[in-house]
Formats: structure tokens, C-alpha cells, sequence
């Protein structure tokens, strides 16, 4: 498709999405319940408490709810609540884009929801509308935003809060525009952060979400900005892609054909490359530990091939948890070893363990022809390990669990919401926050998940 006028066709749209179809609806609510479970959980981490700090002291108003920092301006809410979100590798994603849209569209929308007091249907069609976006743009650069070193949920996401919150504040389509393209001034974010346990990752989505509420906030006041961002010859996909990405992508069929129903679930609290080895190394547990008699100490070694992008994953000794959330090798080894990955699976028991440990090491991970072909389509991945008796076992995952071909249901979503947030509020209190996301009257539950979280 001809890239002409793109940033505008997209600005029309966004501005006329004040309603969206039922499916849309659900989709968001599962989503919105999914993230409040990870905003919740993630509270209480060390970064997710400074940038609350920080918050408190630099974004002063009564606004909008920081889960675990109280009352805020509409920035510095969704500073708060995108840095939690991201705080334990529990958020959603869409992997044609390699993103995690959640993460900064929904605390981008639903603080401004709070401070313009949008009732629940614009509340979602707006954050339909960021979520949308964010997924099209970073599916249309990946891969190679990615390999120009760049972390595409900040990078993408800031443009998509932005329209969001753009489109909720009612803004004309040009003006739109504009938050567009300051936003695409704020498009960033490195991934330097692999390998070196830089917690800066976790604030990327606040960050991205904070500077997505700025964006629209000072296109609404009369700020301009360049509203051909997207396809302008020094706008975004020039200086993040280049020539090698997909307009088609971005522009064809906006509202008739929704990417953001095809993003997943996680089921574990780890970087999302690492969940078909998981899924693998679970099934050969699964299938052989009791009926062949075996334990992690007659694996010698285990391989997996699987797409460029994850093989980068590849650390044998990860020495924090943010590097065992990223960590191939330490992920399919306490998998085998524990027969479950949750939160305590990337702890520093789980990283110390010897057994672990001696198996982690060695684990080699590779690309492998057929999983480099379907990414970002799926994401493959072949583990083999390879017994003392002589003995290999295969084990191949497609789709990992929770992508749309291999999708968690309402209730095991409701399931992982009381997993992440029982352990802080109670299983009662958790389970009013359910119900209350589930029927979406109104955002209520955000204060009342800030009390909770407060009061620990």
C-alpha cells in the first residue's frame, strides 16, 4: 500500500472509535484484568517502589490512581502502573510485534479515564484503540527495529498510548495527528538491558505510557507535531526500520480486522521467548519422569533450536532475576527440575541450586532453520535432551501456551489473576477485584487495588 497520508489515516480512525464491537470488549476486559493482576504483583518490586517514590515526589495531583502510590496526575499514574506492569514478566504480548501492548496502553488510557471520568464503554474503545495501534506498528517494524537494538514496547508503545488517550480526550483527527508525532519524539527504548540485570527494562512501558498521556495531553493544549510521523522521510519507521518494514501493516483494514484479539496470555513470569522451551521441557516431564522412572540428574544435556530472536537468550548462569527471566538454559532446567514455573522458579534458591546450576550449563541453545522460517508467525522450539544412558528425547512446540492457537480460557485467565494476587491482598479481596474487572461498570477497582496494595 502507498505510505501517503498514513499518520492521517490513522489519526481518522482513532478519533471515530467511540464505541467497538463486543468481541473487542471482552478481549480488552480480559486484558485489563490480566494487567491489573501484574500492576498489583509487581508493586512491590524495588524498581516499581522507586518510580512510585519518584512519582509521588514529581507528579503530584488527584487524578488518577499509581497502584501502591495513591493519588497522582495522569502522567505519573501511568508511569507508576507501567513500570509494575512489567515489573515480574507477567504481561501480555502479540508476537508478530514482538510487544507488550498492555503494559503501557492500558495505564496510559485508564488514567486518563480517571481524570477526564469517562464512563466504561469510550474507557474501552480508547484503550482498544491503543492497543491496536501499538501491536500494527511493532508488528510493521519487527524485526528490524529489533535488530537495530531497539526494545519494541516503549518503542511502538508510546505512539499507541498516545492515540489512545488521543482519541478518549475527543481531539479532532488533526490534532490526533499531533500527539502522534510528538509521541514518535519519544519513541525509544534499548536493549542494552539483556544481560547486564538492568532493571531499566521494568520502567520502559511506564515510561512509554507516561510519555504517551504527555504526548496527547500537549497536542490537546496546541502543541504540533509532525503529522506524517510514520512515513515521512525522518520519521519513525526511517529512523527505527528503515526501508525493511510493512506499511500494509499499519494502515489496511483498521477497524474491520482487530490484531490486538491475537495477542497472548502468559502463563509464566518470564520473557515470552522462553515459554516454548518451557511448554517443552514440561511435556517431557510430564511424559517420562514417573513412567521412565527419571529425574533431572540423568539429563547430561538438553538443546533447543528455536527462532534468532530467542537463541539470543541464551545465558547459562544468570545472576539476577531479571536475567533468569530472560535465560533459555536456566528456564528449561528448572523447569525439568521442578515439574512448574512460577515466580519462585527465577528466585535466587532456584538460580543457586547445583543441580540446576550443572544442568543449565549445559543446555545450548541454536536457531533452527523451520523456527527462523515461521517467526514471527509462531514461535517454534525443538528441545532434545540427551540422556546418560544414551537415550534422546524431542520434544517440539509450536505455538507456546496462551498464543490465540493455544489460548487460556476466562477461567484459567481468572486462575493466574488469583496466582499473582492472593499473595498480596488475600484470596477474598483478590476475588472482589476479579468480579469488578469482569463487570467493568466503572474503574473503581484501581483505588480500591491501591488500598490493598498500601495497606500490605
Amino acid at each position: 500500500m502507498s505510505t501517503n497520508g498514513l499518520t492521517m489515516r490513522v489519526a481518522q480512525w482513532a478519533s471515530e472509535q467511540t464505541t467497538v464491537p463486543d468481541e473487542i470488549r471482552h478481549h480488552v476486559t480480559r486484558l485489563v484484568l490480566d494487567h491489573l493482576a501484574g500492576v498489583v504483583a509487581g508493586s512491590g518490586t524495588p524498581v516499581s517502589m522507586a518510580v512510585a517514590a519518584h512519582a509521588r515526589a514529581t507528579y503530584g495531583g488527584a487524578s488518577a490512581t499509581g497502584i501502591g502510590a495513591g493519588k497522582l496526575s495522569a502522567p505519573g499514574a501511568a508511569f507508576v502502573n507501567g513500570t509494575a506492569a512489567h515489573g515480574l514478566e507477567v504481561d501480555d504480548g502479540y508476537t508478530p510485534g514482538s510487544v507488550h501492548p498492555s503494559a503501557v496502553a492500558l495505564p496510559a488510557v485508564l488514567a486518563t479515564a480517571q481524570r477526564l471520568e469517562a464512563g466504561p464503554e469510550r474507557t474501552l474503545a480508547a484503550s482498544a484503540v491503543a492497543l491496536e495501534l501499538t501491536c500494527r506498528l511493532a508488528a510493521a517494524g519487527h524485526p528490524a527495529t529489533w535488530r537495530n537494538h531497539f526494545h519494541n514496547t516503549p518503542l511502538a508503545g508510546v505512539i499507541g498510548a498516545a492515540a489512545g488517550v488521543a482519541s478518549l480526550s475527543d481531539l479532532t483527527p488533526d490534532r490526533v495527528a499531533d500527539a502522534l508525532g510528538i509521541a514518535g519524539s519519544h519513541a525509544g527504548g534499548l536493549f542494552e538491558f539483556l544481560g547486564n540485570s538492568a532493571e531499566v527494562k521494568r520502567v520502559h512501558p511506564g515510561k512509554a505510557a507516561r510519555d504517551g498521556v504527555v504526548s496527547a495531553e500537549l497536542a490537546s493544549a496546541g502543541v504540533t507535531g509532525p503529522r506524517t510521523v510514520l512515513e515521512g522521510d525522518n520519521g519513525y519507521f526511517a529512523a527505527f526500520a528503515g526501508d525493511d518494514w510493512a506499511p500494509d501493516l499499519v494502515g489496511d483494514a483498521l477497524g474491520a480486522r482487530w490484531s490486538m484479539l491475537d495477542t497472548y496470555v502468559k502463563p509464566y513470569p518470564s520473557c515470552r521467548h522462553l515459554h516454548g522451551p518451557i511448554d517443552a521441557a514440561l511435556a517431557l516431564r510430564r511424559r517420562h519422569w514417573e513412567a521412565d522412572r527419571l529425574s533431572v540428574a540423568d539429563v547430561a544435556a538438553a538443546h533447543v533450536g528455536t527462532y534468532a530472536v530467542a537463541a539470543r537468550h541464551a545465558d547459562p548462569e544468570p545472576g539476577s532475576l531479571l536475567d533468569a527471566q530472560m535465560s533459555i538454559p536456566h528456564a528449561v532446567s528448572v523447569a525439568l527440575a521442578r515439574g512448574h514455573v512460577a515466580l519462585d522458579e527465577f528466585g535466587e534458591s532456584a538460580r543457586t541450586d547445583p543441580e540446576t546450576r550443572r544442568l543449565a550449563r549445559a543446555v545450548t541453545v541454536e536457531v533452527d532453520r523451520a523456527a527462523e522460517e515461521a517467526y514471527p508467525r509462531a514461535r517454534p522450539a525443538v528441545l532434545t535432551l540427551s540422556l546418560r544412558d544414551g537415550r534422546t528425547l524431542t520434544e517440539t512446540v509450536e505455538q507456546p501456551y496462551g498464543e490465540p492457537a493455544n489460548p487460556i480460557t476466562d477461567a484459567s485467565l481468572t486462575e493466574k489473576f488469583h496466582s499473582l494476587v492472593d499473595p498480596v491482598t488475600g484470596a477474598g479481596a483478590a476475588t472482589a477485584l476479579a468480579d469488578a474487572v469482569w463487570r467493568m461498570a466503572d474503574l473503581s477497582f484501581l483505588d480500591h487495588a491501591d488500598r490493598l496494595v498500601r495497606a500490605v
